[in-house]
């Protein structure tokens, strides 16, 4: 198995950690990928679109040609997570903010969020999070992060916090709001690598 990780902004390498570590613990024989250019993503089975500035990251994966490719595996059934901008990417809807900063989305997932709810940098914090599919509280940290204001279709929830959604999954679409790279915890990532 080859996991990719979109490596055009963001971070990364906290990422292939993780990935590395849930193979491991999952003992599947594999390696990671930087994803940068078409021929990087054509070679990996699963995806992660990390945190970093959903603008940037959508305008550089245009720029690097791996925007419709991704739309294309995606529809094909290969398992992507987005997390913090990547779940914003992964919307198709986003709120005014991302229509002012002409955001083009990934529009593969039936939701819509809120790209700046939990406000800015100095507003970020930690909060355990009940996920479906855990059985304990999941360490969730939040850095300037979006909420998941609404799903339809088949898109489900998967964890709130207050009222808002920090979790869902469409089939073999994975949007968190959180960063699960940053809590030391690989099961997020082992319940990507197990789709």
């Amino acid at each position: 198995m080859k996991a990719g990780v979109i490596a055009v902004q963001g971070d990364v390498s906290e990422h292939i950690d993780a990935l590395e570590r849930a193979m491991k613990n999952l003992k599947i024989s594999g390696s990671t990928v930087l994803v940068r250019r078409k021929e990087d993503l054509e070679q990996v089975d699963v995806l992660v679109i990390p945190g970093g500035e959903s603008t940037t990251i959508s305008k550089l994966m245009q720029r690097a040609g791996l925007f419709d490719l991704i739309q294309k595996r995606a529809e094909e059934g290969m398992p992507v997570m987005g997390t913090c901008a990547g779940c914003i990417l992964l919307a198709k809807q986003g709120d005014e903010q991302v229509e002012k900063t002409k955001t083009k989305l990934l529009s593969l997932m039936d939701m819509k969020v809120d790209r700046n709810y939990f406000g800015r940098q100095r507003e970020s914090f930690e909060a355990d999070l009940t996920i479906e599919g855990l059985d304990h509280p999941f360490m969730g940290v939040f850095i300037r992060a979006p909420a998941i204001i609404e799903t339809w279709g088949n898109c489900r929830p998967l964890s709130k916090i207050d009222s808002k959604i920090a979790m869902a999954r469409q089939g073999n679409l994975l949007a968190l709001t959180f960063h699960p790279e940053l809590s030391g915890s690989t099961e997020i990532h082992e319940m990507l690598l197990s789709l």
